[in-house]
This record gives C-alpha cells, sequence and structure tokens, in this order.
C-alpha cells in the first residue's frame, strides 16, 4: 500500500509541476492535475488539503531539485552564477514556477526550504566578505540579489527582445559568468 501511496504522490506532483509552471496557481486547475496524475480530487486533496498546499509542495520539491544541483559556494560566485544559468536553461519550467511564486504567493506562509536556502547563502556571503574574499561595498542580500538577476536575465527576458538575441547558450552563459566576475572586481 506504501508503495502506490508513493507512486500517487509523485504522479500528482509531477502533473501539479506541469499545470503550476504553465499557468500559475490561479490558472491551475485541480480537475487536471487528477486526470494527469490518474487520479481523482478527492485523493489530491487528502494528500495535499488544498490547491495552495500543493502548489508549496511543488516548490519546495522545486527549491530542494535547484539545491541539489547548483549548489552555493560564496568563494566562486561566477561559477554559481553559471550553475544558475545552466539549471534554468535546463529546467524553464522551474523558473516559471520561481515566478509565479513571487507573483502569485507574496504574503504566502514562508516555505522553510526557501527561508533556510537564503539564510544560508546569506551567512556564507557574510562570511566571504569578512575572509576579504568578496567585496563588502554591497549588502550580502544586494550581492545575492545581483548574482541571481544577472543569472537569470536571458530566461526572464521578454520574448521580443529574446527573439533579437542572437546568441547561443554557450555565449549567454558566458556572458553572466563574466558579469558577475566583473561585479565582484568593481
Amino acid at each position: 500500500m506504501q508503495r502506490d501511496a508513493d507512486r500517487t504522490r509523485k504522479r500528482i506532483l509531477a502533473a501539479a509541476t506541469e499545470e503550476f509552471a504553465a499557468l500559475g496557481i490561479a490558472g491551475a486547475r485541480v480537475n487536471r492535475i487528477a486526470e494527469v496524475a490518474g487520479c481523482n480530487k478527492a485523493m489530491l486533496y487528502a494528500y495535499f488539503g488544498s490547491k495552495d498546499q500543493l502548489f508549496d509542495a511543488v516548490f519546495t520539491e522545486s527549491v530542494d531539485a535547484y539545491l541539489a544541483e547548483v549548489g552555493f559556494d560564496a568563494d566562486d560566485l561566477p561559477g554559481y552564477a553559471g550553475r544558475v544559468f545552466d539549471y534554468f536553461e535546463e529546467h524553464p519550467d522551474r523558473l516559471r514556477l520561481s515566478v509565479w511564486y513571487r507573483l502569485e504567493r507574496p504574503q504566502s506562509a514562508r516555505l522553510e526550504a526557501v527561508v533556510a536556502v537564503n539564510e544560508s547563502r546569506l551567512a556564507e556571503l557574510e562570511r566571504a566578505q569578512r575572509d576579504g574574499v568578496v567585496r563588502s561595498d554591497f549588502s550580502p542580500v544586494a550581492l545575492l540579489s545581483l548574482i541571481q538577476s544577472i543569472a537569470t536575465s536571458w530566461s526572464s527576458m521578454t520574448p521580443e527582445y529574446g527573439a533579437a538575441v542572437q546568441a547561443d547558450p554557450a555565449h549567454r552563459r558566458e556572458t553572466v559568468v563574466n558579469a558577475v566576475r566583473k561585479l565582484l572586481n568593481g
């Protein structure tokens, strides 16, 4: 019985990831998620409680996958920016989930996965600044925000501007890494 429950939960999360990434929380439909997952709405609600709680579970899983693949090294922030770029090039649905989270859940309950990763990265940046590895004229929050913005800038541009950009992914990645390197060197 436990195997079936685990499989069903994974199918629901997979279906919900696709639905939420494509349509956001407001646009997602529990009926479609249940249908794609091969279960009924009652089962979905039994596992996750509500559509918002299902989104939170999807987003938490997304954050965990991101952390496992990208990691964070305050001593190599250009490398980190390159890995962020790579991750979202390979997983554009995960970037869309992040955008939907920021747009539709600004007043939501704090997700522990997000709180923990932010605290950890900021503490690492503070340590790197104390050790003189990273410049200290930006606060850790400002520095992390700038690096993440640079790393995701290609993925989040408007389609009109994106169509005008002819650079291949390797060139865009190199641009990201070099921009962060220049940011750090003043």
